[in-house]
């Protein structure tokens, strides 16, 4: 039997709202909630409780056969807590059936691992505390911002304890060798890795309403076929998508629902695949080479490169600020900022900065609540700017009262102690002086 592994991707940031100027200093909020709430449960509505409705009806269906995996991040959850509680509980049904398995990532949906090694390892410490507090799952398979990955933080990630990482099967990683295998990281053999076979998840993803695609329509019939013609020899088609592919980037007109809830039929009566999540397939595949890794890799463009993120000198500035605050802000110990700060590291900010689109007049709109990556960039250090005299002003604060403690302490240390000896010198002064006076008479 060969594998299909289908893995879903859930992540909404918390946006911004218009901070301009003349805020900085006095207004120190930054949020745009009545955004957030409404874009949340638009889509919750469009995509997640659908979405997760059929995938608890195909688990009933076919038992252990069908099972997927999804990875949410820390700052989704936090607004289905606050917003769509409902999605939260549909996703907890889907965790007690046995047949999802829920992966660890970064908590922020951050960059971190390209900067700040430490500040990554406690992302990920906190996600997998999140996970495990909602669905009952310790995560043991790694899914990195946006599938950045690179030898370096392949090795990482299994230091910490992970035993397989999914990535982006990217052509220029991979030359001639296909991406339906299982590989290994280059320095730690032990980190099994799982490659995104991009073209058939974004014939899904992309492709899938697209009406000029000479294969439109798309349905789950000619699908198998595709799967069917792959070579018998190919052992893995990881078909890896944001969930919002189902009811959002694909709307429900789009037959995209009927088309999931036929595959699973079709592939197990026309085809020699079985469904198997990210750690089984770790488990039960052996790794046919280690995968080389010099310079981090994404999902993004024709790339596979950050420059989605980090290609311009706006992201840069912006991405270097916000990690050169890091020290001070985990040093005032003020839980409130830290929770900004990690926000503020969400990868979606530096996204909408990208000029890649815009130059070529073709912006990525999806969800952004800017008009241009300018726009994104001012709106952003706006915020940063105001961020840091708060962060500045509680460092100091902080110091100055650890100062003063640290010198009443040494004070109290020191003064009892000082009068004590004195004392008790005095006292037995005097009992000597008294037993010499008492010996004399």
């Amino acid at each position: 039997m060969r594998t299909i592994c289908l893995y879903f991707q859930i992540h909404q940031p918390f946006r911004l709202k218009r901070y301009r100027f003349f805020d900085i200093g006095k207004d120190h909020f930054y949020y745009d909630d009545f955004l957030n709430k409404s874009v949340l449960r638009k889509v919750s509505e469009k995509c997640y409780l659908p979405a997760n409705q059929l995938m608890l009806d195909l688990i009933k269906t076919y038992g252990k056969q069908f099972k997927i995996a999804f990875s949410l991040s820390g700052i989704v959850i936090e607004q289905f807590e606050q917003y769509a509680p409902e999605v939260l509980e549909s996703f907890k049904k889907l965790a007690k059936t046995g047949c999802v398995e829920f992966l660890g990532e970064t908590y922020s949906h951050s960059l971190a691992a390209l900067q700040n090694t430490n500040e990554f390892e406690e992302q990920v410490k906190l996600h997998s505390n999140i996970i495990h507090k909602y669905f009952g799952q310790k995560p043991t398979v790694f899914r990195n911002t946006e599938l950045i990955y690179s030898d370096d933080i392949g090795k990482r990630v299994a230091d910490i304890g992970f035993k397989a990482m999914l990535t982006e099967g990217a052509k220029h990683i991979l030359g001639w060798r296909s991406p339906n295998f299982l590989y290994t990281n280059a320095i730690e053999p032990r980190l099994k890795i799982l490659l995104k076979n991009f073209r058939l998840s974004d014939d899904i993803a992309f492709r899938f309403s697209d009406k000029n695609w000479n294969e439109w329509p798309l349905i789950a019939e000619k699908y198998v076929k595709w799967l069917n013609a792959i070579d018998e020899k190919d052992e893995i088609v990881n078909l890896f998508m944001d969930y919002e592919t189902f009811g959002e980037h694909q709307s429900k007109a789009t037959g995209i629902f009927e088309f999931l809830r036929e595959l699973p039929n079709r592939i197990f009566t026309d085809s020699d695949f079985e469904f198997k999540t990210p750690c089984e397939v770790a488990e039960q595949h052996q790794p046919v080479s280690p995968i080389h890794v010099q310079y981090p890799i994404s999902w993004a463009d024709e790339e596979r490169d950050m420059s989605a993120w980090l290609g311009n000198e706006m992201q840069d500035e912006a991405y270097s600020k916000i990690y050169q605050l890091g020290d001070k802000v985990l040093q005032t110990k003020d839980e409130n900022l830290i929770k900004i700060w990690r926000s503020l590291q969400t990868s979606d900010h530096f996204y909408y900065m990208c000029t890649k689109w815009f130059s070529d007049g073709d912006v990525h709109i999806y969800f952004n609540p800017y008009d241009t990556p300018y726009e994104a960039f001012i709106n952003y250090m706006n915020v940063v700017s105001d961020f840091e005299i708060i962060v500045d002003k509680t460092f100091e604060k902080s110091k100055s009262i650890q100062q003063k403690s640290t010198a009443k302490s040494s004070v109290k240390k020191v003064k009892p102690k000082t009068e004590t000896t004195v004392a008790k010198r005095s006292s037995d002064k005097a009992k000597k002086t008294a037993k010499k006076a008492t010996n004399t008479k």
